[in-house]
């Protein structure tokens, strides 16, 4: 059994330190982590909200385009389909109103138009640092707290699109009837052959389940660099930030 030092003696000079992770770098050169409210409330649940209205879109969507698939074919399924879509949808326009309404009116810096938007010199100056990290180019992660401008200029690109998808859908809505889609959409028709429509429609679909399974990689990549809690963020709210970011 080795026996214990008592409290205040020199060490035995032929003693073997304990295993460790290796030195201990000094005081004045370990980061200082703070726990800081990156996403507030209302981006957290429209969000969610968004995810959850998009799987139900898609699916919808799909077996509206695909009747054939519903059990022996029945009317009543389609219709049901489309009842649930254009309710879904109402959700969907909502929540996109209520996102681009709270970049304007939020008071978190995060949560801001600016963020998606490089306005500032020094966002546009981490474009390409982040582009680099992407690439695997470099190992760092541009040092930002919320998004990085590159991420930012892709969820301008992804809201565009999705500007275009319900647009497209209201031409699709208006063609089964006279109400207030087909008056406002009528005249597209006249432009736009409905065929084009319907593919640019499904198209848009499928280019924004292909964002969200790289936006799920990419946070997860971060996530795994910075060790900041990207991930368990857009649940809580909370990222562990060096002090330096703030």
């Amino acid at each position: 059994m080795t026996a214990s030092v008592p409290a205040g003696a020199a060490p035995d000079a032929g003693a073997v330190p304990p295993p460790g992770p290796g030195p201990v770098p000094p005081a004045h050169e370990q980061e200082t982590f703070v726990r800081v409210r990156v996403w507030d409330l209302p981006v957290r649940v429209v969000h969610w909200l968004l995810v959850l209205s998009l799987i139900v879109l898609s699916v919808t969507g799909y077996l509206i385009g695909n009747p054939e698939l519903h059990p022996g074919g029945r009317l009543a399924w389609v219709t049901w389909d489309r009842t649930v879509h254009k309710v879904t949808a109402y959700v969907f326009i909502t929540l996109i109103l209520a996102r681009v309404g709270w970049h304007v009116a939020s008071p978190n810096r995060w949560s801001r138009w600016t963020e998606w938007i490089p306005a500032s010199r020094a966002r546009r100056a981490q474009i390409v640092p982040s582009l680099r990290f992407y690439l695997f180019i470099d190992r760092e992660a541009p040092p930002v707290a919320g998004h990085n401008p590159l991420a930012g200029m892709t969820y301008v690109v992804l809201y565009a699109m999705f500007a275009v998808e319900i647009f497209t859908g209201l031409v699709l809505w208006g063609v089964e009837g006279t109400g207030w889609a087909a008056w406002l959409t009528g005249w597209v028709l006249h432009a736009v052959s409905l065929p084009t429509i319907r593919f640019v429609h499904h198209l848009i679909m499928w280019l924004t389940w292909g964002f969200m399974i790289h936006h799920l990689y990419s946070a997860m990549l971060v996530d795994r660099v910075e060790g900041t809690g990207v991930i368990s963020s857009i649940f809580s709210g909370f990222k562990f930030l060096p002090k330096d970011r703030l």
